[in-house]
């Protein structure tokens, strides 16, 4: 059976805010000049949204240049952040941090409430209205190729997944190839960790001279509270306990509408304790009394993790390669002092977009959009991510303590104008420590009410996969599990995941320890991928549509 091509003018690769936002752009900017361009946008969830967490507060400051008008349209943005907190927690009290001494990128002031996936769905309205050709359920799994120029070899689109290959590899009788998306330029808006991203940054060596990308675990619920416990537009961000200094992460509480409260948990994953566990932690923040009381009586109705890209401006790679670009959280635009990327993944993608539009409109294809980062350096975006460069670096060398002292200093003191810029010089796999320098951690035992186990919080992710299909999760070396993470890590890769992927299991009368990959429960987070020590776990899309199907995060 052939491969069927398709042409495009451009095409984009994820259908979460950054991608939508270029298509839309392109789109306007194409009316508004009077022609005709053509954009095909491919999403690996069976929906757009399906695949989309985050917090989310949200910063409409991109929104308002690409939708000027959303405000007078039916927009999920509705509930706006009326009162805000920040607590220093210890395992039974809190201190709340005065708000005149926050520095100015913690607070939240002019933000939004609001489920990323609605508004990824609304935004995808949006560009269907204007033309854009959406196809979900389609995941991208090879690069197109074409000729070499300078040295270089031109990026010409991509390919999707194939359908109905049987588990071996081998096709299956309802085997249907993925097709040919080419395009004059692509753009690469498959979020953190991207799969292909990865690839690019590779093959073009994106990330010489950048520091090394650092990242975070969110994990995330959503609940159904008593009245008594809701305040719609009320935020909580928190820091402390239950991690102990050395390790970066903290905690929110969102009250959203219908009575409805997301709670969540970050784990930086530069941690250097085999033995912790992400989920564990997040457990264990909702027995605080200030998260507790929120909680008590109510329902747990979603769950789902997700990585977010935290190394900020230094980390970030070249933004550009021959005939396309990365946008949103594959190139790292999140701000993590603020703990927002939606604002910075969309106006990314804008800029991107008018990159595209500009060369298309000369006439122009297949060469470096240098015109994108350039209009980033010379953006709001720009000033942003450069004003709380050192936020990741300072607690990553310092510590929480001494770490959020020297930051807050950076900011209260010098407005963010200091002559120094700090680096982190380890990826987060190399951060890990052996196991014999730690004692394993004693977690308690999941009550059911409060706190959970791993497979009743993913049957709440909605997951669908073929079983059939061959596993998406690969070991480029299948000794190591056993003879290295095991023997030297005691597994961590049982304790990182946030879905129960990993186990080790000891087989036959001698015992025989094995690892145990259950890929039907990936949520698609890509911590694997993150933080296995010897980088022997490779992520890689399955069957276009598989995965979780949030609805509320």
């Amino acid at each position: 059976m052939g491969r069927e091509s398709v042409e495009f003018d451009v095409v984009i690769v994820g259908g979460g805010p950054a991608g939508l936002s270029a298509a839309i752009r392109l789109k306007r900017q194409a009316q508004a000049d009077g022609r005709e361009i053509s954009v095909c946008l491919i999403e690996k969830a069976a929906e757009i949204g399906g695949h989309t967490l985050s917090g989310a507060i949200v910063d409409p400051r991109a929104l308002d240049e690409l939708l000027p008008d959303w405000r007078e349209q039916d927009s999920p943005l509705k509930l706006a952040v009326s009162e805000e907190a920040f607590f220093w927690l210890s395992e039974r009290g809190s201190i709340q941090i005065p708000h005149r001494l926050l520095p100015a990128c913690f607070r939240q002031a002019g933000t939004y409430l609001v489920s990323l996936g609605d508004l990824c769905r609304w935004l995808a309205q949006q560009a269907e209205t204007l033309g854009v050709e959406i196809f979900p359920g389609f995941a991208a799994t090879e690069i197109l190729l074409g000729d070499t120029v300078d040295g270089e070899r031109v990026v010409n689109g991509v390919i999707t997944g194939d359908f109905g290959r049987l588990r071996d590899g081998s096709p299956g009788p309802d085997f249907q190839p993925g097709m040919a998306l080419r395009g004059k330029y692509t753009l690469f808006a498959e979020g953190c960790r991207a799969y292909l991203g990865k690839r690019l940054i590779e093959q073009y060596r994106l990330d010489e001279g950048a520091a090394p990308q650092t990242y975070g675990l969110g994990i995330k619920e959503v609940w159904d509270v008593r009245p008594e416990n809701h305040a719609p537009g009320r935020v909580l961000h928190t820091c402390g306990w239950p991690l102990k200094p050395d390790t970066y992460g903290g905690g929110f509480l969102y009250h959203q509408q219908d009575r409805r409260v997301a709670v969540g948990f970050v784990v930086g994953l530069g941690y250097a304790n085999p033995y912790l566990s992400p989920f564990e932690e997040f457990q264990r923040f909702k027995t605080h009394p200030r998260i507790r009381a929120c909680l008590h009586g109510g329902r747990r109705i979603a769950y789902g993790a997700n990585s977010v890209a935290s190394g900020g401006l230094q980390a970030m790679p070249r933004l550009v390669f021959p005939g396309g670009a990365l946008v949103g959280d594959a190139a790292g635009f999140l701000n993590a002092a603020r703990g927002k990327g939606v604002h910075g993944a969309m106006l990314s993608g804008m800029l991107a977009a008018d990159a595209c539009f500009a060369a298309l409109r000369a006439g122009r294809a297949g060469d470096e959009l240098s015109a994108y980062p350039q209009a980033f350096c010379r953006s709001w975006l720009h000033d942003e991510l450069w004003a709380t460069r050192n936020f990741k670096p300072w607690l990553t060398k310092a510590g929480l303590y001494f770490g959020s002292a020297l930051f807050a200093a950076e900011q209260k003191l010098f407005a963010s104008n200091v002559p120094w810029t700090l680096r982190v010089n380890e990826p987060d796999h190399a951060a890990l420590r052996p196991a014999a320098a730690f004692s394993p951690i004693a977690y308690s035992l999941a009550d059911g009410v409060l706190t959970f186990d791993r497979p009743s919080s993913v049957f709440l992710a909605n997951l669908r996969y073929e079983k059939d299909q061959p596993v998406h999760l690969h070991l480029k070396d299948e000794r190591l599990p056993v003879s290295v993470n095991l023997a030297k890590y005691d597994a961590p890769e049982q304790r990182y995941c946030p879905a129960g992927v990993y186990r080790v299991l000891h087989e036959g009368p001698e015992r025989t320890p094995r690892l145990q990959i259950d890929a039907q429960n990936c949520l698609h987070c890509r911590t694997c991928d993150i933080k296995d020590p010897l980088q022997n776990i490779k992520w890689t899309p399955p069957q276009g549509g598989d995965g979780p199907a949030y609805t509320s995060l």
